[in-house]
Protein backbone atom coordinates (compact mmCIF):
# COMPACT_ATOMS: atom_id res chain seq x y z
CA UNK A 1 0.00 0.00 0.00
CA UNK A 2 1.37 3.45 -0.89
CA UNK A 3 0.78 6.51 1.23
CA UNK A 4 0.89 10.01 -0.22
CA UNK A 5 4.54 10.30 0.81
CA UNK A 6 5.40 7.12 -1.05
CA UNK A 7 3.49 7.85 -4.25
CA UNK A 8 6.44 8.64 -6.53
CA UNK A 9 8.63 5.61 -5.74
CA UNK A 10 5.65 3.26 -5.81
CA UNK A 11 4.65 4.55 -9.23
CA UNK A 12 8.16 3.86 -10.47
CA UNK A 13 8.02 0.17 -9.54
CA UNK A 14 5.79 -0.96 -12.48
CA UNK A 15 8.03 0.90 -14.95
CA UNK A 16 11.12 -0.70 -13.42
CA UNK A 17 9.64 -4.18 -13.71
CA UNK A 18 8.54 -3.44 -17.28
CA UNK A 19 12.03 -2.39 -18.38
CA UNK A 20 13.56 -5.41 -16.63
CA UNK A 21 11.09 -7.71 -18.36
CA UNK A 22 11.90 -6.08 -21.70
CA UNK A 23 15.61 -6.56 -21.09
CA UNK A 24 15.11 -10.21 -20.16
CA UNK A 25 13.01 -10.73 -23.30
CA UNK A 26 15.80 -9.36 -25.50
CA UNK A 27 18.38 -11.51 -23.71
CA UNK A 28 16.20 -14.60 -24.15
CA UNK A 29 15.64 -13.93 -27.85
CA UNK A 30 19.37 -13.35 -28.40
CA UNK A 31 20.26 -16.58 -26.59
CA UNK A 32 17.68 -18.62 -28.51
CA UNK A 33 18.88 -17.19 -31.82
CA UNK A 34 22.52 -17.87 -30.97
CA UNK A 35 22.17 -21.36 -29.49
CA UNK A 36 19.05 -22.50 -31.35
CA UNK A 37 19.47 -25.69 -33.37
CA UNK A 38 18.71 -24.21 -36.79
CA UNK A 39 20.91 -21.15 -36.39
CA UNK A 40 23.73 -23.20 -34.88
CA UNK A 41 23.73 -25.73 -37.70
CA UNK A 42 24.03 -23.03 -40.34
CA UNK A 43 26.71 -21.16 -38.38
CA UNK A 44 28.85 -24.27 -37.84
CA UNK A 45 29.09 -25.10 -41.55
CA UNK A 46 29.41 -21.56 -42.92
CA UNK A 47 32.73 -20.60 -44.50
CA UNK A 48 34.90 -17.73 -43.30
CA UNK A 49 34.11 -15.88 -46.52
CA UNK A 50 30.40 -16.03 -45.72
CA UNK A 51 29.03 -13.13 -43.67
CA UNK A 52 26.47 -15.20 -41.77
CA UNK A 53 28.81 -16.25 -38.95
CA UNK A 54 29.77 -12.62 -38.29
CA UNK A 55 26.12 -11.56 -38.25
CA UNK A 56 25.26 -14.51 -36.02
CA UNK A 57 27.79 -13.58 -33.32
CA UNK A 58 27.31 -9.82 -33.60
CA UNK A 59 23.55 -10.08 -33.10
CA UNK A 60 24.05 -12.19 -29.97
CA UNK A 61 26.52 -9.85 -28.28
CA UNK A 62 24.49 -6.79 -29.26
CA UNK A 63 21.34 -8.29 -27.75
CA UNK A 64 23.06 -9.22 -24.50
CA UNK A 65 24.65 -5.76 -24.13
CA UNK A 66 21.32 -4.08 -24.90
CA UNK A 67 19.43 -6.17 -22.36
CA UNK A 68 22.03 -5.45 -19.65
CA UNK A 69 21.86 -1.73 -20.43
CA UNK A 70 18.06 -1.67 -20.11
CA UNK A 71 18.09 -3.62 -16.84
CA UNK A 72 20.78 -1.34 -15.43
CA UNK A 73 18.84 1.75 -16.51
CA UNK A 74 15.71 0.44 -14.80
CA UNK A 75 17.56 -0.29 -11.55
CA UNK A 76 19.27 3.10 -11.54
CA UNK A 77 15.99 4.90 -12.21
CA UNK A 78 14.28 3.06 -9.37
CA UNK A 79 17.11 3.78 -6.95
CA UNK A 80 17.20 7.44 -8.05
CA UNK A 81 13.47 7.80 -7.41
CA UNK A 82 13.69 6.34 -3.92
CA UNK A 83 16.81 8.25 -2.89
CA UNK A 84 16.10 11.40 -4.92
CA UNK A 85 19.64 11.31 -6.27
CA UNK A 86 20.49 13.52 -9.23
CA UNK A 87 23.62 11.46 -9.92
CA UNK A 88 21.70 8.18 -10.16
CA UNK A 89 19.03 9.86 -12.29
CA UNK A 90 21.66 11.16 -14.71
CA UNK A 91 23.23 7.70 -14.91
CA UNK A 92 19.82 6.16 -15.65
CA UNK A 93 19.23 8.71 -18.41
CA UNK A 94 22.67 7.96 -19.85
CA UNK A 95 21.87 4.22 -19.98
CA UNK A 96 18.55 4.87 -21.74
CA UNK A 97 20.28 7.23 -24.19
CA UNK A 98 23.00 4.64 -24.83
CA UNK A 99 20.39 1.98 -25.54
CA UNK A 100 18.53 4.38 -27.85
CA UNK A 101 21.72 5.18 -29.79
CA UNK A 102 22.25 1.46 -30.32
CA UNK A 103 18.64 0.63 -31.19
CA UNK A 104 18.22 3.17 -33.99
CA UNK A 105 21.16 1.87 -36.11
CA UNK A 106 20.07 -1.71 -35.38
CA UNK A 107 16.53 -1.03 -36.61
CA UNK A 108 17.85 0.75 -39.72
CA UNK A 109 20.25 -2.12 -40.42
CA UNK A 110 17.44 -4.64 -40.04
CA UNK A 111 15.32 -2.68 -42.53
CA UNK A 112 18.05 -2.16 -45.13
CA UNK A 113 20.07 -5.40 -44.82
CA UNK A 114 17.42 -8.05 -44.20
CA UNK A 115 18.16 -9.60 -47.60
CA UNK A 116 21.85 -9.89 -46.70
CA UNK A 117 21.06 -12.16 -43.75
CA UNK A 118 18.67 -14.19 -45.85
CA UNK A 119 21.09 -14.56 -48.77
CA UNK A 120 24.02 -15.50 -46.54
CA UNK A 121 21.98 -18.22 -44.83
CA UNK A 122 20.79 -19.68 -48.14
CA UNK A 123 24.32 -19.48 -49.58
CA UNK A 124 25.48 -21.76 -46.76
CA UNK A 125 22.85 -24.33 -47.71
CA UNK A 126 23.70 -24.02 -51.42
CA UNK A 127 27.36 -24.66 -50.63
CA UNK A 128 26.54 -27.72 -48.54
CA UNK A 129 24.18 -29.10 -51.18
CA UNK A 130 26.71 -28.73 -54.00
CA UNK A 131 29.50 -30.21 -51.88
CA UNK A 132 27.44 -33.32 -51.20
CA UNK A 133 26.36 -33.57 -54.85
CA UNK A 134 29.96 -33.43 -56.11
CA UNK A 135 31.57 -35.42 -53.33
CA UNK A 136 30.66 -38.54 -51.40
CA UNK A 137 32.13 -37.24 -48.14
CA UNK A 138 30.18 -38.73 -45.26
CA UNK A 139 30.99 -35.73 -43.05
CA UNK A 140 29.29 -33.21 -45.34
CA UNK A 141 26.43 -35.61 -45.97
CA UNK A 142 25.85 -35.92 -42.23
CA UNK A 143 25.74 -32.12 -41.83
CA UNK A 144 23.29 -31.74 -44.72
CA UNK A 145 21.11 -34.47 -43.23
CA UNK A 146 21.05 -32.61 -39.91
CA UNK A 147 19.92 -29.43 -41.69
CA UNK A 148 17.14 -31.32 -43.48
CA UNK A 149 15.93 -32.80 -40.21
CA UNK A 150 16.07 -29.46 -38.38
CA UNK A 151 14.20 -27.47 -41.03
CA UNK A 152 11.87 -30.37 -42.00
CA UNK A 153 12.73 -29.91 -45.67
CA UNK A 154 14.27 -31.91 -48.48
CA UNK A 155 16.82 -30.58 -50.93
CA UNK A 156 16.23 -28.05 -53.66
CA UNK A 157 13.31 -28.54 -55.97
CA UNK A 158 14.28 -28.72 -59.61
CA UNK A 159 12.15 -26.84 -62.17
CA UNK A 160 11.96 -30.15 -64.04
CA UNK A 161 10.45 -31.90 -61.02
CA UNK A 162 13.15 -34.55 -60.64
CA UNK A 163 15.22 -35.33 -57.57
CA UNK A 164 18.90 -36.14 -57.32
CA UNK A 165 20.80 -38.67 -55.27
CA UNK A 166 21.38 -35.96 -52.67
CA UNK A 167 17.73 -36.01 -51.62
CA UNK A 168 17.59 -39.78 -51.41
CA UNK A 169 20.72 -39.94 -49.24
CA UNK A 170 20.19 -36.97 -46.91
CA UNK A 171 16.43 -36.42 -46.55
CA UNK A 172 14.24 -38.19 -43.98
CA UNK A 173 12.26 -41.02 -45.63
CA UNK A 174 8.88 -39.35 -45.16
CA UNK A 175 10.16 -36.13 -46.78
CA UNK A 176 11.52 -37.98 -49.83
CA UNK A 177 8.34 -39.95 -50.49
CA UNK A 178 6.03 -36.98 -49.86
CA UNK A 179 8.10 -34.46 -51.82
CA UNK A 180 9.11 -32.41 -48.81
CA UNK A 181 9.46 -28.67 -48.67
CA UNK A 182 12.13 -26.92 -50.71
CA UNK A 183 14.89 -26.10 -48.19
CA UNK A 184 15.70 -22.72 -49.70
CA UNK A 185 12.08 -21.63 -49.39
CA UNK A 186 11.79 -23.14 -45.91
CA UNK A 187 14.92 -21.29 -44.71
CA UNK A 188 13.62 -18.08 -46.27
CA UNK A 189 10.20 -18.37 -44.60
CA UNK A 190 11.70 -19.28 -41.22
CA UNK A 191 14.14 -16.37 -41.27
CA UNK A 192 11.46 -13.90 -42.41
CA UNK A 193 9.24 -14.77 -39.43
CA UNK A 194 12.16 -14.47 -37.04
CA UNK A 195 13.32 -11.13 -38.45
CA UNK A 196 9.77 -9.71 -38.35
CA UNK A 197 9.56 -10.63 -34.67
CA UNK A 198 12.97 -9.04 -34.01
CA UNK A 199 11.90 -5.85 -35.81
CA UNK A 200 8.69 -5.65 -33.74
CA UNK A 201 10.66 -6.11 -30.51
CA UNK A 202 13.11 -3.41 -31.58
CA UNK A 203 10.24 -1.01 -32.24
CA UNK A 204 8.68 -1.67 -28.84
CA UNK A 205 12.06 -1.26 -27.13
CA UNK A 206 12.70 2.05 -28.90
CA UNK A 207 9.34 3.36 -27.73
CA UNK A 208 9.93 2.39 -24.09
CA UNK A 209 13.49 3.70 -24.23
CA UNK A 210 12.23 7.14 -25.29
CA UNK A 211 9.69 6.94 -22.48
CA UNK A 212 12.49 6.11 -20.03
CA UNK A 213 14.51 9.10 -21.22
CA UNK A 214 11.56 11.44 -20.67
CA UNK A 215 10.87 9.87 -17.27
CA UNK A 216 14.42 10.27 -16.00
CA UNK A 217 14.62 13.82 -17.41
CA UNK A 218 11.45 14.80 -15.55
CA UNK A 219 12.76 13.21 -12.37
CA UNK A 220 16.11 15.00 -12.65
CA UNK A 221 14.49 18.42 -13.09
CA UNK A 222 12.04 17.66 -10.30
CA UNK A 223 14.89 16.94 -7.89
CA UNK A 224 17.02 19.80 -9.21
CA UNK A 225 14.37 22.43 -8.57
CA UNK A 226 13.61 20.95 -5.15
CA UNK A 227 9.93 20.45 -5.91
CA UNK A 228 9.63 17.69 -3.30
CA UNK A 229 12.50 18.21 -0.85
CA UNK A 230 10.15 18.17 2.11
CA UNK A 231 9.64 14.47 1.56
CA UNK A 232 13.31 13.58 1.07
CA UNK A 233 14.48 10.63 3.11
CA UNK A 234 10.96 9.59 4.15
CA UNK A 235 10.35 6.91 1.52
CA UNK A 236 9.71 3.35 2.58
CA UNK A 237 8.73 0.49 0.29
CA UNK A 238 6.40 -2.20 1.51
Amino acid sequence: VCTQQELLPCKSLPETLLFQLLGLSIATLSTVAHYGLRFTLISNVSLDSNTYKVIHHTAFYFGICLSMTLILAALLSSAATVRESQCLTAMGFFCFALAFCGLIPAACWRYTHSMEVEDSMMDVYDFMYEEVRRNTSSFRRHELTAIHEAFLCCGKHSPFGDTTDVESKTCPPDQVHNEGQDCLREIQDFLKKHMDFVFSLLGITIGFTVYGMFLTSFLWFSIHFSSNLYRKGKYTLR
